[in-house]
């Protein structure tokens, strides 16, 4: 193993910067919607897990949501089956349908708990409907068996962190008649860390954050109130997948969420280097009338 030489003042300075973080985040609780390139890296991949692990070791109460569209995508083309999206949306038939709860609840969810069992946390996978986590009904016929959510049962995630869990939730949801609902991973994340009301909610992505002029990654805007956010959108700035990531953002703003991050995930170790240093990355996101330093 290659030796990293860094010198003690160096490392104190890592340390010493650390510790104000350590004190406000432990105890609270932070989720972490996982997804994007950071999900299908496998270098990314283990350290996203490592850093998971790091903050439920000093005491921070950490949820994990996760989609998993490019493993969808992935086995649907395995079976003949083009994926097709609505506004940054899968359609999702029945054949679909069973698809997403195959590989989300199953392959995907339980190679994350056990990574992050290896890497020395304590973790439990569920999905939006065990203990009926996430209730839903169709949000347009267009997209098939996708899910507009009307209730979050919380209990079965407090539960899971009362006893020390990692919760590890996959997004899907429980509907009317026993139906499965596909729901966005940015949409599950933001109702579940509302109906936390998380200390943070991070989303990670892959890309910077949220551009002033998307074809320009030079205009990254690194904080913005939710007002200054809705008038982006107005301004039709915001486009494709985004469009469901930063409603979702402002959704859990509105409902009690003290900041939202939209968070480079192909950035080594960026959940870390968002909530324990001084330099963070992508763009948060903070309540009006609130400046982001407060």
């Amino acid at each position: 193993m290659k030796k990293i030489n860094i010198s003690n003042p160096d490392r104190a300075e890592v340390l010493v910067q650390a510790l104000p973080y350590i004190k406000q985040y432990t105890g609270k609780t932070v989720v972490v919607k996982y997804g994007g390139n950071a999900m299908i890296n496998k270098d990314l991949q283990e350290q996203v897990m490592e850093d998971i692990v790091l903050l439920q070791l000093i005491g921070v109460r950490v949820v994990l949501v996760h989609g998993g569209g490019p493993g969808v995508s992935e086995y649907m083309e395995k079976i003949g089956k083009e994926p097709s999206f609505v506004d940054g949306l899968r359609v999702t038939d029945q054949e679909t349908i069973d698809v997403v709860q195959m590989v989300l609840a199953g392959k995907i969810n339980k190679n994350l708990v056990n990574l992050l069992e290896m890497k020395g946390g304590k973790a439990m996978g569920i999905s939006g409907v065990d203990g009926s986590l996430l209730r839903a009904h169709q949000k347009d016929e267009r997209l098939g068996f996708v899910g507009e959510i009307d209730k979050v049962n919380i209990k079965a995630v407090t539960d899971l962190l009362d006893q020390g869990y990692i919760p590890v939730v996959s997004s899907l949801a429980w509907g009317h008649g026993g139906n499965v609902f596909n729901i966005n991973a940015d949409t599950a994340a933001s109702h579940i860390a509302a109906a936390l009301k998380a200390e943070r909610l991070v989303m990670l992505t892959d890309i910077d954050g949220i551009l002033l002029d998307r074809e320009d990654p030079d205009t990254l805007i690194s904080e913005i109130s939710v007002d200054e956010l809705k008038q982006l959108c107005r301004e039709e700035n915001i486009a494709g997948g985004m469009i469901p990531k930063v409603e979702s953002c402002i959704d859990a703003i509105v409902h009690g969420v003290k900041r939202v991050t939209i968070l480079d995930g192909r950035v080594s170790h960026s959940i870390l280097m968002e909530l324990l240093t001084n330099e963070g990355g992508g763009t948060m996101i903070f309540p009006n009338g609130v400046l982001n330093h407060e």
